[in-house]
């Protein structure tokens, strides 16, 4: 958890497992509002009443995060779907739902009933912020494989792990994945700090595929010590709520899932 118990009361909510990622981890129509905590919301949905209320819980959720000692920064708040419950996202650690007067937050998933699938409240939340994210990576800062014959008709991120089975699982169908025209893009996750190292070491490597094929079969990598954007990766993963390897995302931010198969990836890119 991210937060002790002490300093948080967890409200229950439905969740339920829509795609899990292997080695741990529809569509909101209204249009949302945005605030973060250093700039006004904007758009012609925001109303001067609805501003001064989420500025206020922006103050109020600051004042009770530093009286608890809990160390977060609020990046965005938005509205949900749900009446007086906001989608807050926050620096270093994973988005949380909170309460219109800033007294309770909530760890987990909120999901709507009443449809013959499940709805994730905060997926589409979610993924707008992730795309963002994504968008900023520059490919040389990545492990990529490119599409078969340079013609790529989806692109993934993967959140991966050279020590992680299901993620080796998934390097084996690389060919297959490639040759249906989807390029992926590896963004390096160690699952713990003991995996750092080897991680930084792949990174620092002047063959990266190379050497994540060969952490991939329990051989260590040499590499001197470089700059590196490993740790930095992994702190997205957790500003985005990865949890585990390996985690496969769009270009558009959405989750796809974890350990799938080459025919399995392409269904969840076309749905």
């Amino acid at each position: 958890m991210l937060f002790t118990r002490s300093q948080l009361v967890i409200a229950c909510t439905l969740a339920s497992t829509l795609l899990l990622s292997a080695c741990s981890k529809e569509d909101a129509a209204q249009k949302q509002d945005a605030l973060t905590a250093t700039a006004p919301a904007t758009g012609e949905a925001s109303t001067l009443s609805e501003r001064n209320a989420q500025q206020r819980l922006v103050s109020t959720l600051e004042k009770n995060f530093k009286t608890a000692n809990i160390n977060a920064k609020i990046i965005t708040i938005k509205k949900t779907e749900v009446p007086n419950l906001f989608w807050i996202s926050l620096e270093g650690m994973g988005s949380v739902y909170a309460t219109a007067d800033g007294k309770y937050i909530i760890q987990g998933d909120v999901i709507r009933l009443g449809d013959k699938q499940l709805h994730n409240v905060s997926e589409a939340l979610q993924a707008t912020e992730n795309k963002k994210h994504l968008a900023a990576l520059k490919n040389e800062d990545l492990i990529v494989y490119p599409a078969k014959d340079g013609k790529a008709k989806h692109v993934i991120y993967v959140f991966t792990d050279s020590s992680c089975p299901y993620c080796h699982k998934l390097h084996e169908h690389l060919g297959e994945i490639t040759a249906k025209g989807i390029e992926v893009r590896y963004i390096a996750w160690p699952r713990g700090e003991q995996f750092m190292p080897t991680m930084q070491a792949i990174w620092c490597s002047e063959d990266r595929k190379a050497a994540f094929d060969q952490a991939a079969q329990g051989l260590p990598v040499l590499a001197n010590e470089c700059k590196n954007p490993v740790r930095e990766q992994y702190q997205l993963g957790l500003n985005m709520g990865v949890n585990g390897t390996p985690a496969i995302y769009n270009v558009d931010g959405e989750y796809l899932g974890g350990y799938m198969t080459p025919d399995e990836i392409v269904q969840r890119l076309n749905k």
